[in-house]
């Protein structure tokens, strides 16, 4: 199969492979991408509670920075079930 350009980047297929799901992206993307605007949006108050950006990136939109972490292997999670029986 060749490669074909997309607009996006990293490429859904290359985000695919770090996680277990659909699902899975998307909702870690979406987190951690709140997690990064609200970031941007305390810097000038001095909080500094949240964790900035993991990757150097171009991008100013949250979602994609989100995406590029989890692309370069900057975002862990757990399931549910799975911190259920951590803690067991």
């Amino acid at each position: 199969m060749a490669d074909r350009p997309t607009m996006m980047d990293p490429p859904i297929e290359d985000l695919l492979d770090k996680v277990d799901s659909k699902f899975t992206l998307v909702t870690v993307s979406a987190k951690r991408a709140r997690q990064i605007n609200s970031y941007f949006n305390q810097l000038g108050e001095g909080l500094g509670a949240l964790v900035p950006p993991q990757v150097s990136s171009v991008s100013l939109k949250p979602l994609s920075i989100a995406m590029e972490e989890v692309a370069a292997a900057k975002i862990t999670w757990l399931r549910p079930d799975e911190v259920e029986e951590s803690v067991k």
